[in-house]
């Protein structure tokens, strides 16, 4: 767990950084990729892109973040909220220290729909919107509601990476980077931390332990 899910991602993440710090024009795939996903560029697709990418932060990610912390702090899961709550704010803080300490330039491929002004690697928005997506496959983790955050989350996710690459406000590379860190970062955490919102085992060994308490009631009362 720790090799697959924290130190693989962050190889990747590292091997990205590398080459942005050294060279900040990038990689040679970053451009090609971008200038296929421009051509199929339509009216409906400018309308969906811009909309939905503000999903990734502030329309989505952040309101969220704090109906999740909300449930949380009214279920008493400390350990949880403590978990979401580190993932989410680390998160910002890794992304602006990066974007700050690599300063790459963002496309300039086309007039942007939707233009940013500060550095670009890694991807704020892809950061945030897996980052969300991880902490809370962790939070279901062995529940049946895992599955279908898996799935959903992760359509989300790369829905917002897509979005970006669109828009021409980052290169393909600046989201995989964004994608990587956030999930070394989420499980790392979660090792450290090891939240959860339900654990089966626990409750049916608690609910065992009431019935046996019961059980040896009624006994203690017949005897008597």
């Amino acid at each position: 767990m720790l090799l697959l899910g924290v130190g693989l991602p962050l190889l990747v993440f590292e091997q990205l950084a590398v080459v942005v710090w050294q060279d900040k024009g990038g990689f040679p795939w970053d451009e090609p990729i971008l200038r296929a996903i421009h051509e199929t560029s339509t009216p409906q697709l400018d309308t969906f892109a811009v909309i939905f990418t503000k999903l990734g932060v502030f329309w989505g990610v952040f309101p969220a973040a704090i109906l999740i912390s909300l449930v949380l702090l009214y279920l008493r899961r400390w350990r949880s909220l403590t978990y979401l709550l580190i993932t989410l704010i680390g998160n910002i803080f890794i992304n602006r220290t990066a974007k700050e300490f690599l300063h790459r330039m963002r496309p300039n491929l086309w007039d942007s729909l939707a233009p940013e002004l500060d550095y670009g690697f890694p991807s704020g928005h892809s950061m945030s919107s897996m980052g969300l997506v991880a902490a809370l496959v962790i939070l279901t983790w062995g529940t049946r509601w895992c599955w279908l955050v898996v799935l959903s989350g992760g359509l989300f996710a790369v829905t917002i990476g897509w979005t970006r690459l669109y828009l021409g406000v980052h290169f393909p590379s600046d989201v995989l980077a964004g994608w990587m860190v956030s999930l070394a970062w989420a499980i790392g955490i979660a090792l450290v931390i090891r939240p959860h919102l339900v654990k089966p085992s626990l409750v049916s060994e608690e609910a065992l332990t009431i019935s046996e308490q019961k059980a040896a009631e009624m006994e203690e009362v017949e005897a008597s």
